[in-house]
């Protein structure tokens, strides 16, 4: 008899699916980072390099849609790679991801303790209990980060529903109080469109400067392919995805546009960027706006930290539940909660995890991000690759197992997106490339790829003695199992570069 296939309840309207991928890809960087970047690339430099960034992850995002359309089901990358290119394919990214959603869990709670540090360090720098690696750790900063990742970890327990109009609330809440603090800035009579001049950072070649910020892009917008991982509980069309995605980049990158310019019109950038503020956003709409104006920077600021939260708990949490579903994790992470039918143990068990994090300080969870970049890089070119594999270019043309449908325009930008994304993979592992990982990086992505190894040398049995025909079933459902490929795609033909 066929085991029970659990499943998740389809609920998320559009609006909130937006809103999912938007409040993932915007959080405190767009806040707290304007003048670190400017000081990279100057204001126009900034600007240029985070739009080609948005238009290079449009192609990653329309591949992207394009597989969410065919296979509206949880597991995003996981899923699609098994399809592709088989079980430990998946796994291999599968487990990357896990690590990369889960880090960013952990550096947004990090980020909510470090805004409590900017506006009343006194407050929170109570307890001093060690340093690592040059930072101070107080038991105030652990204690506020813990309850911000215990409060999310059950607001998400209780109902995905709830969860996600409440994450479109936030980001509502998020554009106002931006557009209110930049419409302020602007008009101010103390600002001047002038101090953004020159547009680009002095003694640097433009093309070097932009390129520093689109290096950074991956990072910026990461979050917009959270969409796939909820995908099952879609109560609307799988074709709308592509259209929810284009437009969480476009709105993103616009609200990074404004916050560089809502910074940079206060004073000459780059004395601003020369005076190496602790947060040099703040500093300014406190200068001209007061106390006002900090206060509505300060509530955007916690709702970017806010929808992080929410956006990155939904995506670890209903990726771990595929790989459950899959054989390929234990059985207890595919467990439903019995009232709000949402995966309970998984949300939990990323609670527990981040909930360390606070006690390493910050400088080493960067490190950890830093690796996790890597993880999300690895599930960007899953995604076009497998896409690529989805469309043929003509009729006449060799076509695998997976392809469903002649679509060279789609084949081309699911190439591209490739290409791109193999290039950001490598500026995280090519020595001498712009964000080349650090030592204590390498560290911990082989620390993490150890404990997954150990996971599949485990739990690997079960997920590879399923016959195919029962994982198609467990993975996709029995409609889509049907129309699954008779035999994963051997390595070969992937696109060429």
């Amino acid at each position: 008899m066929p085991e029970e296939r659990a499943q998740l309840t389809k609920c998320f309207k559009p609006h909130w699916v937006w809103a999912i991928a938007f409040g993932s890809a915007i959080g405190w960087g767009s806040f707290v980072l304007p003048a670190e970047w400017m000081g990279m690339a100057g204001p126009m430099g900034v600007i240029l390099g985070l739009w080609i960034g948005a238009l290079i992850l449009s192609l990653v995002g329309l591949s992207t849609g394009y597989l969410v359309k065919a296979y509206p089901v949880t597991g995003g990358a996981f899923t699609y790679s098994y399809l592709a290119f088989g079980r430990k394919h998946a796994f291999f990214c599968g487990w990357f991801l896990i690590m990369g959603y889960g880090a960013i869990i952990a550096l947004n709670a990090s980020a909510f303790a470090l805004l409590f540090k900017f506006l009343w360090p006194h407050a929170v720098e109570i307890g001093l209990l060690y340093s690592v690696a040059g930072w101070d750790v107080y038991l105030g900063e652990v204690v506020l980060a813990s309850l911000i990742l215990v409060a999310f970890a059950w607001l998400n327990i209780r109902g995905a529903d709830s969860t996600a109009q409440t994450q479109f609330y936030f980001c509502v809440i998020l554009l106002v109080a931006a557009g209110g603090v930049a419409l302020g800035m602007v008009t101010s009579p103390q600002s001047a469109l002038g101090n953004l001049s020159p547009a680009f950072k002095p003694g640097l070649p433009t093309w070097s400067a932009v390129g520093a910020i689109v290096a950074i892009s991956p990072w910026a917008y990461v979050g917009f392919d959270t969409v796939p991982q909820a995908a099952e509980e879609f109560n609307f069309s799988p074709a709308k995805a592509t259209f929810l995605i284009l437009a969480a980049l476009a709105v993103a990158a616009t609200h990074y546009s404004v916050m560089i310019i809502a910074t940079g019109v206060a004073m000459p950038w780059t004395e601003l960027v020369a005076q190496k503020p602790l947060w040099g956003t703040g500093q300014v709409v406190s200068g001209l706006l007061g106390t006002l104006g900090l206060s509505a920077l300060a509530l955007a600021l916690c709702m970017g930290i806010f929808t992080g939260l929410i956006g990155f708990y939904i995506s670890c949490s209903r990726l771990m539940f595929a790989m459950s579903r899959a054989k390929a994790l234990p059985p207890v992470f595919s467990r439903l909660h019995g009232k709000y039918c949402t995966p309970y143990v998984n949300i939990l068990f990323a609670c527990a995890f981040c909930l360390l994090a606070p006690w390493f300080g910050r400088s080493v969870l960067l490190w950890i991000v830093d690796m996790s970049a890597v993880g999300i890089s690895v599930a960007f070119i899953y995604y076009c690759a497998v896409a690529y594999r989805l469309f043929g270019w003509s009729a006449t043309g060799r076509r695998g197992p997976l392809c469903t449908e002649i679509a060279p325009v789609k084949k081309l930008v699911a190439l591209l997106g490739f290409v791109f994304s193999l290039g950001f993979l490598g500026l995280l592992l090519i020595p001498g490339a712009p964000g080349f990982l650090d030592g204590p990086a390498w560290i911990a992505l082989l620390c993490w790829a150890a404990l997954g190894l150990v996971f599949y040398l485990v739990f690997g049995r079960r997920y590879l003695d399923t016959p195919k025909a029962e994982l198609d079933r467990l993975i996709l459902g029995d409609e889509l199992a049907q129309s699954a490929p008779s035999a994963q795609i051997q390595p070969g033909p992937v696109p060429a570069v």
